[in-house]
């Protein structure tokens, strides 16, 4: 027994010493970049490298901000985040009740045929699309970074539908026997328990359109509409020198990412953690 116990022990401390190497190795990055955002261009490339500066240099971020339009970027950027989040939520998890919680025939064959689009590279259908857009007068406008939120994402329908799988289906029957609707069943009793899908697709989405570049380069080619990605591209063209700067606008495109994970974190782990089940 005392000698399961050490054994126990020592694989635990040998997970903890991984992890906490494996978190320095992915937190580094990021140190780095706060560091750099809060040091004179100078202090960058002294050697040897300081790990630590003092004063902090926080004009950075004012002066970096100042340099760009970032509030309009920023709104543009949220705006597009927003509704992006919005239309994949309501896509998803309508497309996946239906493949998940009614029963019609050929429902499965269909949802095999959904996944076997994710097989198909995005930029295939890159230029198609764009004649598309083309066509329908869409380019410039925001359209074309909304309106596909709207229409279904192959793979946050099987998120959905994973977890759809996972709910009784005594709840959807008893729900039918009182005489409720598909869409009652679907808005009033399976979205409410569905809090941690909900959360994984949001967040994945909101990461997705937040960070989103070759779709705003492609169709918004008037700089007021840009997002924050490109805004960053063109700092780092234009003050391509100035690499505390640009270490300082980074931290604060980066941050929004960093708050809606921890937001979101543990309906994030458990919803993600659902799709190993396939129904």
């Amino acid at each position: 027994m005392r000698k399961a116990k050490l054994l126990r022990g020592a694989s635990q401390s040998t997970s903890y010493a991984l992890l906490l190497a494996t978190s320095a190795v992915v937190l580094l990055p990021f140190y780095w970049m706060v560091l750099s955002s809060v040091k004179t261009n100078h202090q960058l490339f002294t050697t040897p490298v300081q790990w630590w500066v003092w004063p902090l240099h926080l004009s950075n971020y004012s002066r970096a901000l100042s340099l760009i339009p970032f509030w309009r970027q920023l709104g543009n950027t949220v705006m597009l985040s927003a509704l992006t989040v919005i239309g994949t939520v309501l896509s998803g998890s309508v497309v996946a009740y239906g493949l998940a919680k009614v029963d019609w025939p050929g429902r499965k064959p269909l949802f095999w045929l959904l996944i076997v689009t994710m097989l198909l590279p995005g930029v295939v259908t890159l230029v198609p699309t764009y004649v598309i857009f083309r066509d329908l007068g869409w380019i410039n406008t925001y359209l074309p970074l909304i309106i596909p939120a709207f229409v279904g994402s192959p793979y946050y329908v099987f998120l959905f539908r994973q977890f759809f799988l996972r709910i009784p289906e005594s709840l959807s029957e008893a729900a039918r026997i009182d005489g409720a609707s598909e869409l009652h069943i679907y808005a009033r009793i399976i979205m409410p328990v569905s809090r941690p899908v909900i959360a994984s697709v949001g967040v994945l989405a909101f990461v997705q359109a937040w960070t989103e570049y070759l779709g705003p380069l492609i169709y918004l080619n008037q700089p007021a509409q840009w997002t924050l990605s490109l805004g960053l591209t063109a700092f780092l063209t234009k003050y391509s020198v100035e690499w505390n700067l640009m270490m300082a606008a980074a931290v604060v495109f980066t941050l929004p990412l960093i708050v809606v994970f921890f937001v979101g974190n543990k309906y994030f782990v458990k919803g993600i953690s659902f799709i190993t089940d396939v129904g």
